[in-house]
């Protein structure tokens, strides 16, 4: 079974005549569009467990999975405070393990710098 990572707008091809391309993702709903010949059948999966069928490639829900938290302005801005709310505490046993630990869940990355 091959398995594909795909960015917003990223497609694959199946032979020569489906074209699948992911549109968006929201919350937990992946949008996509399948471009395919009539002939070939496509079917939600409920539809097929409904009719009491599943393919044996079909994979469960990953024990790990872990719902991803939507991201926005405010999220954002109680970010930036915690952690000028945290640099203002000193540097005590446990700032140090707080700091650790939201760098953790929120690692702030190096902006690369544009040439020129």
């Amino acid at each position: 079974m091959l398995c594909i990572s795909l960015l917003p707008n990223d497609y694959f091809t199946i032979g020569d005549d489906v074209v699948v391309q992911f549109g968006r993702l929201v919350g937990e709903r992946v949008h996509l569009t399948i471009q395919a010949p009539r002939e070939v059948p496509i079917v939600r999966g409920q539809v097929l467990e409904r009719q009491g069928r599943r393919p044996g490639c079909v994979m469960d829900k990953s024990p790990r999975y872990v719902r991803q938290l939507p991201w926005n302005h405010q999220k954002k801005q109680a970010l930036a405070e915690l952690r000028r709310t945290l640099e203002g505490m000193g540097d005590s046993p446990e700032t140090r393990i707080l700091r650790e630990k939201l760098e953790t869940i929120f690692p702030q990355f190096e902006h690369p710098v544009s040439p020129g």
